[in-house]
């Protein structure tokens, strides 16, 4: 039986693909057999891993940054018809900007523009990752390009995240982090609450009790109320799409990993599905650190490897393959 590598990405540092080929070295080079699957949860690094895993095609689109700046990105498109946008590759904290970064300037209308050129090119379901945003505007800006452009023409709108929070609540929880002082939390929840005002009194759908409405600055909330979004947990979906299960229970072991494991890793991220999902396969995890606070949770795993540069990882995927008595006599 071959052991399944199923990390995320390190970030900043490595991209799942890479932190997946390094283990697999490491797990081959010791004589063992490794199956690579790099996985995300709807945040940073979900556009490749899906790219990777649905044979997706990528391409080239031309939009605008949160801040109206010019923007060259990619959408890509799946054999299916669906196509994968990665919310932050137009919408995104850290894209340029040639002026100031006003969170409460700070626009969906570029991913809306991505939306839009995806049905034209006949996406007929938009898998939307939405981690990393620079915005709270409630996805009003994507809407109004998307209604520029015609609309979706009846395209399911999938939003893939890896929070609950509330449309509401947005602005409190997500905000500072994005540049915006109390003030400007006060400011921006209250748009965002007469945006829910509006979508309940012209649509009839108020994102505001609804969990996950809350992604993106309330992006996801507003693709809810126009436009009927599903709105799912990233990782889950991304494991679904994977065809993760079947793969973890035909291997002898499953590989996690990510940048820092800690107490948030156990709410909503990647790690803790595949946990839930892997039955009684044992299941490793190499990370870049560990934090002190990981207490109990690090009972989930047959062994924690610390593994912060390539080298590293490679010598974690020998130790891995000796771990599970499958390296060479």
């Amino acid at each position: 039986m071959s052991i399944l590598v199923a990390p995320d990405s390190f970030k900043g540092t490595f991209a799942a693909a890479q932190v997946s080929a390094h283990i697999a070295a490491g797990i081959r080079a010791a004589g063992a057999a490794a199956v690579e699957l790099p996985v995300a949860d709807g945040g940073e690094g979900t556009f490749e891993v899906l790219v990777r895993g649905l044979d997706a095609r990528p391409v080239r689109v031309r939009t605008v940054g949160p801040w109206g700046d010019d923007v060259e990105t990619a959408v890509a498109l799946t054999p299916d018809g669906s196509a994968v946008i990665e919310l932050a590759f137009a919408s995104g904290l850290n894209l340029p900007a040639s002026g100031d970064r006003d969170p409460v300037q700070a626009s969906t209308y570029g991913t809306g523009v991505m939306m839009a050129e995806a049905v034209r090119l006949g996406a007929r379901r938009l898998l939307v990752a939405a981690g990393g945003s620079a915005t709270t505007d409630g996805g009003a800006g994507a809407i109004a390009a998307i209604e520029e452009r015609g609309g979706l023409h009846g395209a399911e709108v999938v939003v893939l995240s890896d929070v609950t929070t509330r449309f509401g609540d947005a602005a409190r929880v997500f905000g500072p982090q994005k540049g915006a002082g109390p003030a400007t939390v006060e400011t921006l929840t209250r748009r965002l609450e007469d945006l829910a005002e509006g979508f309940a009194r012209e649509l009839g759908r108020d994102p505001r009790p609804v969990e996950r409405t809350g992604a993106a600055g309330g992006f996801s909330g507003g693709m809810w109320a126009k436009y009927g979004a599903r709105l799912v947990s990233g990782a889950d979906l991304v494991l679904d799409l994977l065809g993760f299960d079947a793969q973890a229970a035909a291997s002898s072991a499953v590989v996690v990993g990510e940048g820092r494991l800690d107490s948030q890793t156990s709410q909503g991220k990647i790690i803790a599905a595949v946990l839930a999902r892997s039955g009684t396969t044992p299941v490793y995890a190499v990370v870049g650190s560990v934090h002190d606070d990981l207490g109990d949770f690090a009972d989930n795993f047959a062994d924690v490897i610390v593994a912060s540069d390539a080298e590293a990882l490679v010598a974690a995927g020998a130790r891995l393959a000796r771990a599970t008595g499958h390296a060479r006599r």
